[in-house]
């Protein structure tokens, strides 16, 4: 009986120094990948990073052609989306408030544009921030409401939004993304496991696999990086994104890959089944690594950390028996005529 398999894919900009094209899909196309998530992006070497939602057309067809060029094809769209506040309290954060309307008009559709223009069907997105100290649960109605809009402007473009767990927001844990989910029973919305989001919280291997388990049922796809617990910390229940440094490869951090890749294993014939009946190509576990640094919308893993740490996922998933695809010299031989 052969092993399930599963897509590999990564986020570009961890691996760019400069974050040019040119450096993302080098550095990308040498580890043996085929997709990967566009965030931060200097398309022309301009020494002008955008992100990708805030491409022109000329941009994006400059990025089309690259992709070709290497070899490449999007997986998701690294959006923004969700990441603001759902109230319009001041809560001592630097958050921004926008009104759902305006954010479905500038945001949302500047994001649903990019998966368009690059060809993926995938947009990556967050829950919203609730008001400091306050508790998410009782926001979840506003939520579940906000993001069906969200939704609905998505499967009008035919695309799906993922919605990734991921701590001081409302979907920070596992049952609360899942009540989301249930609530919403929405064609076009999934979730997103990120077993270092959850150990970023300071709960350890059994706590994520539990996690794991409540969004098992409603999965698109999986970001991959790790998180070291400092035990020196006391916990308050709110993670400052800005001091998190404590990223590692998905062999060594307390997530627990191994037992959660185990259990994903069981799931992934049907989970990519659904995919696929969704216009994707498969199930993609994506590495979003931050080995040199993370931060509140995005991180840096350079060109030798995104190499580290798709090799560790490469072998967690040999041992859990779970198939995946790199380039070998077959593709060199297509390349070349043979």
């Amino acid at each position: 009986m052969s092993n399930p398999q599963i897509l590999l894919s990564a986020f570009a900009d961890e691996a760019a120094n400069h974050k040019t094209a040119l450096e993302q899909f080098s550095a990308l196309a040498a580890i043996g990948l085929r997709y990967y998530s566009p965030r931060f992006i200097d398309v022309d070497s301009s020494g002008v990073v955008k992100h990708v939602v805030d491409l022109n057309k000329s941009e994006y067809r400059q990025l089309n052609k690259l992709q070709v060029e290497f070899g490449m094809r999007v997986t998701s769209i690294g959006s923004r989306i969700g990441k603001v506040k759902l109230q319009d309290v001041d809560d001592g954060s630097h958050n921004r408030f926008v009104p759902i309307d305006k954010y479905l008009r500038t945001e949302v559709k500047s994001t649903i544009n990019a998966a368009v223009e690059l060809g993926t069907k995938l947009v990556r997105g967050f829950s919203f921030y609730h008001p400091v100290g306050s508790n998410p649960q009782d926001h979840i109605p506003q939520a579940v409401d906000q993001i069906g809009q969200i939704a609905d402007a998505c499967q009008a473009a035919g695309v799906i939004y993922g919605l990734e767990i991921e701590p001081n927001l409302i979907g920070e844990t596992g049952p609360l993304l899942a009540e989301i989910a249930r609530k919403l029973k929405h064609p076009n919305m999934v979730l997103i496991y990120d077993g270092g989001n959850i150990a970023a919280q300071n709960k350890d291997r059994l706590q994520c696999l539990s996690e794991f388990r409540d969004m098992a049922p409603y999965l698109g796809w999986m970001h991959i990086k790790d998180y070291a617990i400092d035990r020196s910390l006391t916990w308050s229940g709110a993670v400052d994104e800005a001091r998190l440094k404590n990223f590692v490869p998905a062999n060594v951090g307390d997530a627990g890959h191994e037992v959660v890749l185990r259990e994903l294993r069981d799931h992934l014939p049907k989970l990519t089944k659904r995919m696929q009946k969704l216009g994707v190509p498969g199930f993609f576990l994506e590495v979003e690594p931050h080995l040199k640094g993370g931060g509140q919308f995005g991180g840096f893993s350079g060109p030798d950390g995104v190499g580290v740490a798709v090799r560790a996922l490469q072998s967690v998933l040999e041992y859990c028996e779970i198939d995946y695809d790199i380039r070998t010299f077959a593709d060199i031989q297509v390349a070349r005529g043979f």
